[in-house]
């Protein structure tokens, strides 16, 4: 279960970013976030990961509240939190497997994992989830000959390694191209249902959010407008997300 409670986010400019968000995410969900730039959405994604700390509120993961942790307790929770980017930010001249694995680095504590070298007991796991985004034969190829589609693959799959509870994916499919953001999104579902992960997703595509998603939530400007099911979102309230304040 991820749960975030009352989540505030005010920069030191004093820009609030996000204003009391509080919405659940179950094991077996896919939740799609919407809103247009700038309304809070990535940073709601980064003070769940606390690569920002919220103001105030909680953010619950895995039975601990994030937003309260620091240092190395920190750092141990966030194994069951797993993130993807809009860019891969894959190693390339490292190979697919290797990559994969260094999503398992957080379990090692020795001089070796932090030179980044690979413990061979991590391998075999890795590759389970290579194959599981359909990518396993792809193992010893270097990274840099991936195509886009390919490469956010094996950035699902490096956080498949960490074992997460929750995956957060923040505009996973903004660089793609049509077809393979019809993939990531197909891989993000079968992620939640057949794994049972809390998928937490920021999109820009309300169209690939009604296909996949089991709920959709809607901010703007740091506000929570909706939270409802997929199939229940009104189209004005999507476009609404989309209005400047003043139209």
């Amino acid at each position: 279960m991820l749960e975030i409670r009352n989540l505030a986010m005010r920069y030191r400019t004093g820009k609030l970013a996000l204003a009391g968000v509080s919405l659940r995410v179950a094991p077996g969900e896919l939740v799609v976030v919407l809103g247009s730039n700038g309304s809070g959405k990535s940073t709601l994604l980064r003070c769940i990961a606390r690569i920002l700390t919220p103001t105030a509120g909680e953010a619950w993961v895995g039975g601990e509240d994030f937003a309260k942790l620091e240092g190395e307790k920190l750092r141990r929770a966030r194994m069951v939190l797993a993130m993807i980017f809009q860019q891969a930010n894959l190693v390339k001249r490292r190979s697919v497997i290797a990559n994969v694995a260094t999503g398992a680095l957080g379990r090692h504590d020795d001089w070796r994992t932090a030179l980044g070298r690979i413990p061979p007991e991590e391998i075999e796991p890795a590759l389970r989830c290579l194959a599981a985004v359909g990518l396993e034969e792809l193992a010893e190829q270097r990274a840099s000959t991936l195509s886009g589609g390919q490469a956010q693959r094996v950035a699902v799959a490096r956080a498949l390694a960490q074992k997460p509870r929750a995956l957060l994916a923040d505009e996973p499919v903004a660089s793609l191209d049509p077809e393979a953001a019809e993939d990531m999104m197909r891989l993000l579902r079968q992620l939640a249902t057949d794994d049972g992960l809390a998928v937490l997703c920021v999109l820009h595509q309300p169209e690939l959010a009604q296909r996949y998603a089991d709920r959709i939530v809607g901010i703007k400007s740091g506000i929570l407008a909706f939270d409802l099911p997929a199939a229940e979102v009104p189209q004005d309230a999507i476009q609404r997300l989309y209005l400047s304040e003043a139209a």
